[in-house]
């Protein structure tokens, strides 16, 4: 499904989000560069928008644009993704400890298992790795989520079946957004698989939030 729309991706985002995405992951960039990491895995990198924001922040430091897909990696690749690596997030091709710094970006909500997939991050980090989760959410607010809820249901498919000619691909998105774990569920399903201190932080209303934790 993400295949088919790999073209039309980075402008469907870029509008649908009216440009905010550009920010949440620069605000995930500045995060993980807090942390000083040398060599950091960006699992489904998709084209690799949180890639190159990591390459902009920490110019020194390894970073490894990780997606299933390689017609998303193709077009990582071009926009100037240094490294690149073929593999799925559930089953990673690296040895255990390999990373300072594992980052997901609007992907966690698409493995086949959450916890399965945190587990695997946790065993390519070192001891003490930090782990970055950016992922959509649903607002806090009553009515803002109501609001949210109309136009991930109601306009978001039809724009996207506009923009990328595949409404499927968007129907899904308002599903997956809706039943994946939020706030402190999210935070306890990272303390159940292989993490320790975590917490999160909303962006635009609870539209989006960042999670972060550090390797048990």
């Amino acid at each position: 499904m993400f295949g088919s729309i790999a073209g039309r991706y980075d402008t469907a985002n870029h509008l649908l989000s009216c440009g905010m995405d550009f920010y949440w992951r620069r605000r995930a960039a500045e995060m993980v560069s807090d942390w000083r990491p040398h060599c950091i895995a960006d699992l489904a990198t998709g084209t690799g928008d949180l890639a190159l924001a990591l390459q902009k922040k920490l110019p020194e430091a390894e970073i490894r644009g990780v997606d299933f897909l390689p017609e998303m990696l193709e077009l990582a690749q071009r926009k100037g993704v240094r490294q690149i690596v073929l593999a799925d997030a559930m089953n990673l091709p690296f040895g255990d400890a390999s990373f300072d710094c594992v980052t997901i970006a609007f992907g966690l909500r698409n493995l086949e298992n959450w916890g399965a997939g945190l587990a695997e991050m946790s065993r390519v980090l070192k001891s003490n790795g930090h782990l970055l989760v950016l992922e959509f959410s649903l607002p806090t607010i009553p009515f803002l989520r109501s609001v949210y809820r109309f136009y991930l249901h109601q306009c978001l498919p039809l724009l996207g079946s506009f923009l990328t000619g595949k409404r499927n691909a968007y129907n899904y998105l308002g599903d997956s957004i809706e039943e994946f774990p939020n706030g402190s569920a999210m935070c306890q399903l990272m303390a159940g698989n292989g993490f320790t201190c975590p917490t999160f932080e909303p962006l635009t209303g609870g539209i989006v939030t960042i999670y972060t934790a550090a390797k048990r």
